[in-house]
């Protein structure tokens, strides 16, 4: 019996025996995926929904939500002001970073390394301080709160993080070819514009787009420096308690889809050129 059942494995060949692994982490990443992707899902949907007074519960599909975004201006308010406090505040805390991570690496000075130390603990700090803490200093200056606290807060905020991002592109870069530049009689200016600067500017990039996401949709500091002003996240907030309007559905659907199109093409783009240099 052992000879022929010897035989019969060796002509059918190994036998594959399944490991729970095998089926379990598919199973865990498919699981993990649907939970991520119901908030998105329940937000794209509803931003569909025929809401007379309420957005809570399902009433009917309807396109004029998409049609008419600006129906409850109160929405479109609160998005234009997220809109200008991040590009205002990623206009800031991109061209203040990017001086100082230029400095931290090229220059010697005293205190650097502390300075460098410093830096990270605006990252590493709860929101919930620096969000307090500002609010207890404009108070203490008697500063009105309003757009001018709020980027204020936000430049500083994103601050650290711009200074990380280039530093860590301006660590990267080769002294050779800024010294080809000076040994070719460019001035200073022309070989940082024409040399150094393009060298950066994919950090810089980089950096900026971590700005203007972590501004965007940052709620905890905004909350305790806008005064009356209200952001898109903090509009959320308040229409939360009495049920999202269907416009703010829609912006926030637009914003993913937005997200999400950026995202491929930059993918697409990225593949082609590695598919050139090949």
């Amino acid at each position: 019996m052992s000879v022929n059942t010897t035989t019969l494995r060796a002509a059918n060949g190994p036998v594959r025996r399944r490991s729970v692994g095998s089926w379990l982490l598919p199973l865990y990443v498919t699981a993990a995926f649907i939970v991520l992707l119901i908030p998105i899902v329940y937000t794209l949907v509803f931003s569909f929904n025929d809401a007379n007074r309420s957005n809570i519960s399902w009433n009917g599909f309807t396109l004029d939500n998409w049609q008419n975004v600006c129906a409850q201006p109160d929405v479109c308010i609160a998005f234009g002001n997220s809109l200008l406090v991040g590009a205002v505040s990623t206009l800031l805390a991109t061209t203040l970073g990017t001086a100082i991570a230029i400095a931290l690496v090229r220059y010697r000075f005293r205190a650097r390394t502390v300075i460098s130390l410093l830096l990270f603990l605006p990252m590493a700090t709860p929101e919930i301080v620096m969000g307090a803490g500002l609010a207890s200093q404009f108070l203490t200056m008697g500063v009105s709160k309003g757009l001018g606290t709020i980027i204020v807060a936000h430049t500083m905020f994103c601050l650290s993080f711009v200074v990380v991002t280039v530093r860590a592109r301006v660590l990267s870069l080769d002294p050779a070819l800024e010294e080809a530049g000076r040994d070719l009689y460019g001035s200073p200016t022309a070989v940082f514009w024409r040399v150094t600067f393009p060298l950066l500017l994919p950090g810089i990039i980089a950096a900026a787009l971590l700005s203007f996401s972590l501004s965007f949709d940052d709620f905890i500091i905004t909350y305790f420096n806008a005064g009356t002003v209200q952001t898109f996240p903090v509009y959320i907030y308040v229409a939360a308690q009495r049920g999202i309007p269907p416009q703010a559905n829609v912006i926030a659907s637009a914003v993913f889809l937005l997200a999400i199109a950026a995202t491929l093409v930059f993918q697409v783009g990225a593949a082609r050129r590695a598919q050139r240099r090949r």
